[in-house]
């Protein structure tokens, strides 16, 4: 009899710096990157650059707008056999998480966040996208370290003595335990 637990997801920090400029919202990127070859969601720092045909969000694309910072704290989930609908609600569990690891380190100010991008004030922390794949699902969560050169108003880790990895570290695991929650608990039910 296998008594292997059930894998629900893999998660890994890439401890190398690699660049973001929206080729990587791909599929299989996090296979390429890490060896996961299940549902999986990886962590990595580098800078931000975003432009013309790598924008995913049409209103971004069609505005003629960027995403630009110097250092950013990327992460890329991917889940197979999951519809675009539940990737959204994903991301937004995905930012919650990392609005509450936010706010317990910076309690001298209130985090908000408007779907799935988190603010400081007026200042955008974070930026956030889900699409589809031929085989999956994707997202990307980009939280800035450095948020110099982005053309919106914007607010990083740095500014809060926050360090990336620790935040990466956490976020990955506290989202692990959330999909871990949500399977059990699809599993633990009887049908009616």
């Amino acid at each position: 009899m296998n008594n292997n637990k059930y894998s629900v997801l893999e998660t890994k920090w890439i401890d190398k710096p690699v660049d973001y400029t929206g080729e990587e919202l791909r599929g299989h990127f996090v296979r390429e990157m890490s060896g996961i070859k299940n549902d999986g969601v990886i962590a990595f720092a580098g800078s931000c650059d975003v432009k013309g045909e790598s924008l995913v969000d049409l209103e971004d694309a069609e505005s003629g707008s960027t995403i630009e910072a110097e250092k950013m704290l990327h992460f890329i989930g991917e889940h197979f056999g999951c519809p675009l609908r539940e990737a959204n609600f994903r991301l937004r569990v995905f930012a919650a998480i990392v609005k509450d690891l936010f706010q317990q380190r910076v309690r001298d100010f209130e985090i908000e966040r408007s779907g799935d991008d988190l603010y400081i004030g007026k200042r955008k922390l974070t930026v956030a996208i889900s699409t589809l794949t031929p085989v999956s699902a994707i997202f990307h969560f980009g939280i800035n370290i450095n948020p110099q050169g982005a053309p919106v108003p914007a607010v990083g880790l740095e500014e809060f003595n926050i360090e990336a990895k620790w935040m990466a570290r956490e976020a990955l695991e506290k989202y692990y335990q959330e999909c871990e929650s949500i399977e059990l608990a699809v599993r633990k039910v009887r049908g009616r």
